[in-house]
């Protein structure tokens, strides 16, 4: 009970229990509310895989996602952290693959994914080169940039969806004002206000896809088509390739996803008021690390920590761990029963990115919450104002230079996120930091006083 005095906008901790039938509610909410099928569809796409294979490489990936959100969620670091694939090797992967075979795809991924995990354990560095290079100024900032980064994405995913682009903003914006106002039901801590700020995203995706089936935007025949069981197999793509050029370029995008991957940390950190001491970082660089083999293994994409989740806990005020396994356990099952994960693939993209646009809000948001403690001196407002400026420029980046530009450089500016995360770090190291004089501080801390 002590994290619920500590922050009142959590109703139920991180090491708080809760019913079975709650956390399987709530881990279903988690489920629902992800696009984790996005990014497998775009890879199966550039991989030129045809229908079957594409079906099965989706459905290894819900099952990777939900293997490594166990690994993360019970072992790593223990925190409400959701795994799903990340969008930052899509243009990598399609390159290795499109040179060199399935074979080196999944052979240049084993490697980078063991290194994570040794950074943690046993050489224990992961946890030293955050406490020298995010410290909470970078943190909070880096927490806003990844809310910022992933808001064009709700909106570039409703305007582009199949359909009429009118009725696909209505959709959304049906599904977005129901979650609004769920939240603002829940703001009442007892009776009817319990309800809606644990039903709120389920709430909204039905009210939502209501909405689409009067539009005729819902079509659930690929569910009849799917199959009831596939169990998976080690590398069911051939056996993997280890390319000494593919492996290095696979470990350099692996460092990129774990700067992406350590800003959902921070945002989860700030949302439940949890501590990302020593151990705890470098579990997490394990997790990551094992999360990211095990999607190898099975013929998935390397996962990260999805912060849109962290938004939903901020939303629903319920931080258990539980609730998490329970999404794991889910994701799980929706790897083993392609019926079922043909269900969550069918709701309309508009309800799902109207939804995630305001969870990228309740990100953002968080990140403000860190950034208000620091002193917004010149300094640190170029530190904080000129990743902000660059992660939206990466973002309005023209795809015909994201094209012409070396791969090294493709894979950064890919990700709003990675190239944010990198100026905040690099500035706040090469700025100095102002020299207060004595009385200065003085004067400021009576000001305080007063």
């Amino acid at each position: 009970m002590k994290q619920k005095s500590e922050n009142p906008n959590l109703s139920v901790g991180v090491e708080e229990k809760i019913s079975l039938g709650k956390s399987i509610l709530l881990g279903m909410q988690h489920v629902l509310a992800m696009d984790l099928y996005i990014a497998p569809i775009i890879i199966a796409g550039l991989l030129a895989l045809d229908a079957m294979n594409t079906t099965f490489f989706i459905q290894m990936c819900f099952l990777a996602a939900g293997i490594a959100t166990l690994i993360q969620t019970i072992g790593g670091i223990r925190l409400p952290v959701v795994q799903g694939p990340s969008y930052v090797p899509i243009g990598a992967l399609a390159a290795i693959g499109g040179k060199l075979g399935l074979g080196a795809v999944f052979g240049s991924l084993i490697p980078g994914a063991l290194l994570i995990a040794i950074l943690g354990y046993p050489l224990k560095v992961f946890a030293k080169m955050v406490r020298k290079f995010i410290p909470p100024l970078v943190g909070g900032t880096v927490i806003v940039i990844v809310g910022i980064s992933l808001m064009p994405s709700a909106f570039n995913s409703i305007y582009m969806s199949p359909g009429n682009v009118g009725d696909n903003v209505i959709i959304a914006a049906v599904s977005a004002a129901v979650l609004v106002i769920c939240m603002l039901l829940g703001r009442k801590a007892k009776g009817y206000g319990t309800f809606f700020r644990l039903m709120s995203v389920i709430l909204a995706i039905l009210a939502g896809t209501i909405t689409a089936s009067i539009f005729g935007s819902v079509d659930f025949s690929p569910v009849k088509d799917a199959a009831w069981f596939s169990f998976p197999s080690f590398f069911p793509f051939g056996a993997p390739v280890f390319d000494l050029q593919a492996i290095l370029t696979m470990v350099f995008i692996y460092l990129i996803i774990l700067i992406e991957t350590t800003g959902t940390w921070f945002v989860v950190s700030t949302v439940t008021d949890s501590e990302l001491d020593d151990k705890r970082l470098n579990r997490a660089s394990v997790g990551e690390g094992l999360g990211c083999f095990v999607g190898s293994l099975f013929g998935g994409t390397p996962m990260t920590g999805y912060s849109s989740n962290a938004g939903i806990i901020a939303i629903t005020g319920v931080a258990s761990r539980m609730a998490i396994i329970s999404a794991g356990v889910i994701l799980v099952v929706l790897g083993l029963i392609p019926k079922l994960s043909a269900v969550i693939t069918c709701i309309p993209e508009p309800v799902i990115q109207g939804i995630f646009g305001i969870v990228c809000v309740a990100i953002a948001m968080n990140g403000l919450k860190v950034i208000q403690h620091v002193d917004i001196n010149d300094r640190n407002m170029m530190v904080i104002g000129i990743p902000i400026l660059l992660t939206i420029g990466t973002l309005v980046l023209p795809k015909e230079i994201l094209y012409s530009v070396p791969d090294f450089a493709n894979y950064i500016l890919s990700s709003g996120t990675a190239v944010g995360a990198i100026a905040v770090v690099i500035l706040n190291l090469v700025i100095p930091n102002e020299m207060i004089d004595t009385n200065e501080l003085q004067q400021k801390t009576a000001e305080k006083t007063l």
